[in-house]
């Protein structure tokens, strides 16, 4: 028996360590993806995510009733299925029933709760509350607020529905953005103000501490509902180190080294060393650093703001005068030599290209600066005489591209300043409206042209909303409202292509270049997917 029994011992060890070897390719202990946040980031409170800096550490926090997946398909999450009523104005989600909150004090001891339908109405009203100051309380813009509880309604623990006071076929695409994350009530009214420090969601990681400045961790959630096609629990990875160096040369050391796993994008300080002049990785990092390129909805621009001010009083006000510099510099070999290639001229509008509506064969913006210098001498400025100087607004990142731009338009006779601002400070005075011409861009939240034609509706006005350059025009608002109410597709795009059209000849922005995803990342990082909204979803990423 004695012998029996070790025999047992030894088999069920061999065992062991067969599944232990077996669970290897998808668990690690001590797997930690890091990661680095040049620009800082102000909140992980999901309210406030506005921009990339935010959206990606609460992407890792929080969930949403659905999600999009790498083809941008919209996909299920905390609800498993929804409905639509055949007018388009009721939706109806389901909802899991075996999703709880990352335990926290808030809960009690060492406890937690399932998500209920009546938390999506509390976090959603909290979007919408004037108190709370949520930069995206324009996102339920379309919801009838004179229904149930301003438009949500908890029918029981499992079933939501929300009412929208017209059809709004985007609908769906603009739940998958995270302002729209569940939150539980018990943490807000503990924290306050606080929460975005002590954040607690649904999502794969957990907050667990954060040095402001230096580093913030997450780990894994333990409990994380999802799974894979074997039915391993998500996330592979134990947890994500977040570091803060604002210097893109140590960054690019940083990641040289080691000790940061991916960088995102390109910047003058790594893209010689990483590319070629024609935009392929160089030789000497092949086998040890991976390149993905992929579309990205993003448009990179300059922006005038209050574009129909009077023009006695800003000579800027006048459409020719923004036409002649939309003219009056070669996006082309802007691209080639600032950006080696990554990302295509914007010279087809506003709308970037990766979306139907967007129109290769309409070029309002191509290179001319003989078309540019005579607007200029229509406007009353010949060779720019009377013009006042033009001061561009910008962050460190992209002097460069606006210090080409400054050369160019030096050449027409304007004369252009550039001021450079820390990330916080230019975000803050750019949605408060206290930046007269300054750099933007917008990455899509969903994949409808209608996010970036919403930047130029009225009702969107910033700080409220993410039209950022105040411009107010009842024709386009007329023709954005037959847009988001119509139903059929092909009618709808094309309504988004007359929009971009108007926009382009008002020239109430200057489109640089439509971007492209470049993302390198070390060899031993396996399934770092990624689609053309360039969201980091790190919970089926694994290392080796």
């Amino acid at each position: 028996m004695k012998t029996d029994k070790k025999l047992l011992i030894y088999i069920i060890a061999i065992c062991a360590l067969f599944c232990s070897c077996g669970r290897k390719d998808y668990q690690h202990a001590g797997e930690v993806f890091r990661y680095n946040e040049s620009k800082d980031i102000p909140t992980l409170d999901p309210a406030f995510a506005r921009n990339q800096t935010i959206i990606w550490p609460t992407n890792q926090i929080f969930n949403g009733l659905v999600q999009m997946d790498e083809q941008m398909n919209i996909v299920p999450c905390i609800a498993k299925e929804w409905t639509v009523s055949d007018d388009g104005r009721i939706y109806t989600f389901t909802l899991r029933d075996d999703i709880s909150f990352h335990k926290n004090s808030v809960f009690g001891i060492d406890s937690t709760r399932i998500v209920k339908a009546s938390d999506f109405v509390y976090s959603f009203n909290r979007i919408i509350d004037k108190t709370t100051a949520s930069p995206g309380r324009w996102i339920f813009n379309s919801v009838d607020k004179g229904v149930a509880d301003n438009g949500f309604e908890a029918v029981n623990d499992i079933t939501l529905k929300i009412y929208l006071n017209k059809p709004f076929p985007a609908f769906t695409g603009i739940l998958t953005m995270k302002y729209c994350s569940v939150v539980p009530h018990e943490a807000i009214e503990q924290y306050g103000d606080l929460f975005g420090e002590h954040p607690v969601g649904t999502g794969p990681f957990m907050f667990r501490k954060w040095r402001r400045g230096e580093k913030l961790i997450l780990t894994r959630n333990t409990k994380y509902f999802e799974k894979d096609s074997r039915g391993v629990r998500l996330p592979y990875l134990s947890g994500i180190a977040i570091t803060f160096i604002n210097d893109k040369q140590s960054e690019f050391l940083e990641f040289l080294q080691g000790r940061i796993d991916f960088i995102s994008g390109l910047s003058p300080a790594n893209k010689d060393e990483l590319l070629t002049r024609t935009g392929n990785l160089r030789d000497r990092y092949n086998g040890k650093v991976i390149m993905d390129k992929l579309p990205y909805l993003n448009t990179e621009y300059l922006a005038f703001l209050n574009s129909d001010e009077d023009k006695s009083v800003n000579p800027y006000a006048d459409s020719r005068v923004r036409m002649a510099i939309n003219l009056g510099f070669d996006r082309v070999k802007m691209m080639l030599y600032l950006r080696n290639n990554m990302g295509t001229p914007a010279i087809n509008g506003f709308i970037p290209k990766g979306l139907p509506s967007y129109n290769a064969n309409y070029k309002p913006y191509s290179y001319n600066y003989d078309k540019a210098a005579e607007l200029l001498k229509e406007a009353g400025y010949p060779e720019g005489k009377g013009l006042p100087e033009l001061v561009l607004h910008t962050t460190s990142d992209y002097v460069d591209l606006c210090q080409y731009i400054q050369h160019q338009m030096s050449e027409l006779g304007i004369n252009m300043s550039i001021d450079v601002m820390p990330g916080a400070v230019y975000r803050e005075k750019m949605a408060n409206g206290n930046l007269g011409f300054f750099r933007g861009s917008w990455i899509a939240d969903y994949p409808d042209a209608e996010n970036y034609l919403s930047l130029f509706y009225s009702i969107n006005a910033s700080p409220n909303g993410p039209n950022y350059t105040r411009f107010r025009d009842s024709d386009y608002d007329s023709m954005f409202d037959n847009a988001i109410n119509e139903t059929d597709r092909d009618k709808r795009i094309e309504i988004y292509r007359e929009l971009n059209r108007y926009v382009s000849e008002k020239s109430v922005v200057v489109p640089l270049y439509y971007d492209q995803v470049v993302r390198f990342y070390h060899n031993n990082i396996v399934n770092f997917v990624g689609n053309p909204l360039n969201n980091l979803d790190l919970k089926t990423v694994r290392k080796q």
